[in-house]
């Protein structure tokens, strides 16, 4: 049966204290190889690729949409917290509304080869610190195609709590890892046979149009950070630059929506 709580402060709900600390949890979450899954779409994505719960933390009302969950849970010996909306608040911060907290085991992550053994087409993210546009970045990857993103050592966690709901849980979807050392990898990325484009603004640059029109077999496009783009050694060691031609006298996209049209734009035909 679930365990109703009271106590805000029960130590039993550690994995779930200040979820809204970004200081907190950038240091708790992968030094305590967990992660927070919110809400019941984003956890049974999480279950549906294999990852495992430690925890559930929930609302009463949430019992009867959730059974089997916490069926599989009881049976399997994983704990599930029950309390009233007040003591969640007091635990985690902010207002519970989208189901439960799951507090899932983390996975290890894979190497580059692997996740991109198959792929033709690749998001590279280089050092995108806002989890909003990552969670974004997903979230367009899964939907339009793409086979496999790849985080350089600074970009923010996609398996940070607002990172994975705005993915809409989409970050279990679409294979990816860490890429280390960048920009480095560039060259591992050419190896394994991709042809590696920065979307940059560059006097020598090729428009998206271009790009589309004769695409490489495989393809990795490395989308820069929310204020200065791409850095000056990605852009010159990549095979070429391409940009999203523009009018009303802008000139860039936020990085979600680039990396959007340019998946779009290079989407490959169903197999």
């Amino acid at each position: 049966m679930p365990t109703v709580l009271t106590d805000p402060h029960d130590d039993r709900l550690a994995d779930y204290v200040s979820l809204t600390d970004v200081a907190l949890r950038r240091v708790l979450e992968p030094e305590g190889g967990l992660y927070v899954a919110e809400s019941e779409k984003v956890i049974r994505r999480a279950l549906a690729a294999g990852h495992r719960p430690r925890s559930y933390l929930m609302a009463a009302r949430w019992l009867e949409d959730l059974e089997d969950v916490v069926a599989q849970a009881e049976a399997a010996g994983v704990p599930v917290y029950v309390g009233e909306p007040d003591v969640i608040e007091g635990i985690t911060g902010f207002h519970l509304h989208r189901g439960a907290l799951a507090s899932m085991h983390r996975p290890v992550l894979p190497p580059v080869a692997e996740v991109v053994a198959d792929a033709r087409r690749v998001l590279v993210v280089e050092d995108v610190v806002d989890h909003t546009n990552v969670g974004a970045v997903f979230r367009s990857a899964a939907g339009l195609g793409v086979d496999a993103i790849l985080v350089t050592p600074r970009c923010a966690d996609p398996l940070y709590r607002r990172s994975v709901r705005v993915s809409m849980g989409t970050v279990f979807q679409v294979p990816w890892t860490r890429i280390d050392p960048w920009p480095g990898g560039v060259e591992v990325l050419r190896d394994l046979g991709f042809t590696v484009a920065a979307l940059a603004l560059a006097d020598d640059a090729i428009t998206l149009d271009e790009l589309a029109a004769d695409p490489p077999e495989r393809l990795a496009l490395v989308l820069g950070t929310e204020g200065d783009g791409l850095s000056r050694r990605t852009v010159a060691a990549a095979d070429v630059t391409v940009t999203i031609p523009m009018a009303g006298g802008v000139d860039s996209l936020n990085v979600a929506a680039a990396g959007a049209v340019a998946a779009w734009a290079l989407r490959l035909p169903p197999s």
